[in-house]
């Protein structure tokens, strides 16, 4: 019986690396564009910044697991390393203020914010204690990630239009919850599997709200080329992992942004979103 479940925790565990690792990639359109007109346009560097944090987390979480977090490892230690790209380019081509702004909020959070996580937990907590502090605080931060779909799917209703809500997004992000949900609980790991329900039912939301209005007919609005809303960038999220970090969704995407246990990607939505509707709308 034990044989099967470190079988069952291996498979999944490396679904979950694989799926999350184009979940990581998702954002690698937005910054290819960004490159070629050598400004960061609309864009935004939290979903990036918060993508990081979330696998510099699970990467220490994992770390007091005595080996049997190595796949969280793998994948968080990859998304760092994507996700840290993505910030040198954001604050490369980013203007003054929104590359003083990017960071200020990568010192305090990424700095600041996790050396002390670390002081907390190392000089406050042992072993188990620990584990439980840790992955409490991995928990929270990976439900705020995951509540982040709430807001596009708002707009989506709204506007009966699944413009900014790729549907390969969608599909790859609950696949890396449902992934690392199944992993979470093969190695009865409440802390792994628990905001991964979460993110499965909202990406599971928003695989039928893209059947429900994907073929919803609307008058037709004459729309100047001018005062087409800005492209919004699909992203890590979230994230988690972003995979956390998912699949690049085309010019038109949804920034999503890291799913905090990789299990990650997380998936946040930067821009003036519905600004951007109402504005499309109005004309």
């Amino acid at each position: 019986m034990a044989l099967t479940h470190n079988v069952l925790a291996v498979t999944f565990g490396i679904m979950g690396n694989i799926i999350s690792f184009i979940v990581f990639l998702a954002p690698v359109p937005t910054f290819v564009r960004i490159c070629k007109k050598k400004s960061i346009e609309g864009f935004e560097s939290l979903p990036y910044v918060s993508a990081l944090f979330s696998a510099m987390l699970w990467i220490y979480y994992a770390m007091q697991k005595d080996g049997a977090g190595f796949l969280l490892i793998t994948i968080n230690a990859v998304g760092c390393f994507i996700e840290t790209i993505y910030i040198i380019l954001f604050i490369t081509y980013a203007n003054k203020k929104a590359r003083i702004s990017t960071l200020k909020v990568l010192g305090l959070l990424n700095f600041l914010g996790f050396a002390a996580i670390i002081l907390v937990c190392e000089l406050l907590t042992k072993g188990s204690n620990r584990e439980k502090v840790l992955g409490g605080i991995c928990v929270g931060f990976s439900v705020c990630v995951f509540a982040a779909p709430l807001s596009i799917m708002r707009v989506v209703i709204r506007t009966k239009s699944v413009e900014f809500m790729p549907f390969s997004l969608s599909l790859f992000l609950t696949l890396s919850a449902i992934t690392w949900l199944f992993y979470g609980l093969a190695i009865k790991d409440f802390y792994v599997a628990l905001p991964n329900i979460l993110g499965a039912f909202l990406g599971a939301v928003q695989m039928i709200l893209y059947v429900i209005f994907k073929y919803y007919k609307t008058p037709s609005v004459v729309v100047d080329e001018t005062e087409k809303p800005k492209t919004v960038s699909a992203d890590h999220s979230i994230n988690m992992v972003k995979l956390s970090s998912t699949p690049a969704s085309g010019e038109l995407t949804v920034q999503p942004q890291a799913n905090p246990d990789v299990s990650h990607p997380v998936q946040t939505y930067g821009g003036d979103l519905e600004d951007q509707m109402d504005k499309k709308m109005s004309n």
